[in-house]
């Protein structure tokens, strides 16, 4: 049985996808559930009964999250293979073109591995949208030509709030209905979200004009909702995008060939 952990800034994501074809995307998920930093503890509750024998694991949530990962995953699969994804030049049928490879989020490129495998052929902008925004471009042909990185909507809109004199907190799911607010609440929630999809856009045309082709937009995370009716874009939204990236991976790579 193969686990999937996505270790993110804010909470940990895991999975056990059903037995099945690699082509077969997105796959079918036995399991699949998520727990904060502080809960990580409570992994070995939900995990000691599962025969799991391969682990392949993306962290971006730090050294200190990786020993705790780490030891509970050793508690719980004593005799399991654990594999922490890094980003490579090459893997699963995406090439890497960031000038240094190694240094890529292993979840970005997790996530343009999922969408290359889910809309192979495609011109794509990947946008992964939780407590950072990731907009990132891959060619039709498979290679990850690079992206941008702004905060999330979410910490753009505590940011303006908490360090701006007088302006109230806001929720950044706050309901916006007009571009030009007539309240300082909407109009926090207006601009993060049209800087948002501003970037969005922008990545969107400037690919398009580059690879002279048709462009789809890949949507993902907690705050892809709030985005997507403002978008004027069409846009795929697809959750747990790496997720789906490490099942590509397991699925491409032999057991026992170290990704780390």
């Amino acid at each position: 049985m193969l686990l999937l952990i996505d270790a993110g800034n804010t909470r940990i994501k895991w999975a056990i996808p059903v037995s099945q074809p690699a082509t077969m995307l997105p796959p079918v998920w036995h399991f699949i559930a998520s727990v904060s930093h502080a809960d990580i503890d409570d992994l070995h509750l939900a995990w000691s009964s599962l025969p799991v024998s391969r682990v392949l694991i993306s962290n971006v949530a730090g050294e200190q999250v990786r020993a705790k990962l780490e030891a509970v995953l050793n508690a719980s699969f004593p005799a399991a293979e654990l594999v922490w994804f890094a980003s490579s030049l090459s893997c699963a049928g995406l090439r890497n073109a960031y000038r240094s490879p190694s240094q890529l989020g292993c979840d970005r490129f997790a996530s343009a591995i999922a969408a290359h495998a889910l809309y192979p052929e495609r011109a794509l902008i990947v946008a992964t949208c939780g407590t950072a925004t990731t907009i990132d471009a891959v060619s039709a042909d498979g290679i990850f030509l690079g992206g941008m990185i702004l905060p999330g909507l979410q910490l753009m809109a505590q940011s303006l709030a908490s360090n701006t004199a007088q302006l109230p907190q806001v929720a950044a799911s706050l309901p916006m209905q007009y571009l030009f607010a007539d309240n300082t609440s909407q109009a926090i929630v207006s601009g993060c979200i049209h800087a948002q999809v501003g970037a969005i856009t922008q990545a969107h045309d400037a690919l398009h004009d580059s690879q002279d082709q048709p462009v789809d937009c890949i949507i993902s995370g907690g705050a892809a909702s709030y985005l997507t009716p403002h978008l004027a874009i069409s846009c795929h939204h697809v959750d747990n995008l790496v997720l789906i990236g490490l099942f590509v991976v397991a699925q491409s790579t032999p057991p026992s060939i170290r990704l780390e």
